[in-house]
């Protein structure tokens, strides 16, 4: 009897189970499709922009001291890094947030091997802050709600960060985080964002000569920050995209799963009741013969 009613009483804790991931499923769902949008409608505007400051930039004549266009273009020995880290503000998304750790995990590795002295994080979202504000890596800054973030809170992360490159604080920054391929596919990508590399862009023989006015040089110091800002934007939009299709993914496979589990324990459960069964026939069966 005790061994039914364990079995029954899991059978009805993995019934409640498969009612909360599908609840979450439904509900990453719906985000997906609006957050997929966003990200993926940012992509041409980002290769048209970089396209504009690459011409801009090919237009700028090089100064004689030798000195950098801009002051985002700067390209110095990598001393002091500033990593930029953006995770989910919550879990059920399978390997979302741990593959972005174990991505920086390897970065500072690898930045231990190329003679950097110094790694600082700035973490967006809070299983990043969570995982790292555990371990000896200095967090600079740390913001919560991914999902809230819009383009005024991430063009002033952008802004705060080129401070710290134009200051001479960090010599270069990165960021970590996860690309929206579909929504079944995300990939977690480590990319420079400053410098910013266009210095080295030379106009194409195609390309019209253009009256400026502003000055190309003022034009490209307008852009190039907003050219950052924008990146940073892209970078959130592509990482909210990444983290519903991961969850509405995960928790598909957690609701099939905890199916085949109520299968198999309903199975099992019918079994030892028939057993059961089968055992009080016997009883009775045998009491019955041996009083005749």
């Amino acid at each position: 009897m005790a061994n039914l009613i364990d079995i029954r009483r899991r059978i009805r804790s993995v019934k409640n189970t498969q009612q909360i991931t599908k609840a979450v499923k439904m509900v990453a769902a719906s985000k997906l499709r609006r957050s997929q949008d966003r990200a993926i409608a940012s992509r041409p505007y980002a290769t048209a922009l970089e396209a504009i400051l690459r011409s801009v930039a090919s237009r700028v004549p090089p100064k004689e001291d030798g000195t950098p266009l801009h002051p985002l273009l700067a390209t110095r020995e990598e001393k002091s890094v500033v990593l930029l880290v953006v995770s989910g503000d919550k879990g059920l998304a399978g390997g979302f947030n741990t593959n972005v750790n174990r991505a920086v995990t390897t970065f500072l590795r690898e930045a231990e091997g190329r003679g950097v002295a110094s790694v600082r994080l700035v973490t967006l979202g809070k299983k990043a802050n969570d995982f790292w504000r555990r371990r000896p890596v200095e967090i600079l800054e740390a913001r919560m709600g991914l999902a809230g973030l819009g383009v005024a809170p991430t063009a002033e992360i952008g802004r705060s960060l080129a401070a710290r490159f134009v200051s001479g604080e960090a010599d270069a920054v990165y960021v970590v985080s996860n690309e929206f391929r579909s929504a079944i596919s995300q990939v977690v990508r480590t990319k420079r964002l400053l410098p910013i590399a266009l210095e080295s862009a030379t106009a194409a023989p195609a390309d019209p000569d253009y009256l400026y006015e502003p000055s190309p040089g003022e034009i490209l110091g307008i852009l190039l920050p907003r050219f950052l800002e924008f990146q940073m934007y892209r970078v959130v939009l592509e990482s909210q995209a990444a983290f519903f299709a991961a969850q509405m993914t995960a928790m598909d496979s957690a609701s099939k799963n905890a199916g085949d589990m109520i299968d198999s324990l309903t199975l099992i459960y019918n079994r030892a009741r028939q057993a059961r069964i089968t055992k009080e026939l016997i009883e009775i069966v045998s009491g019955a013969a041996a009083l005749e």
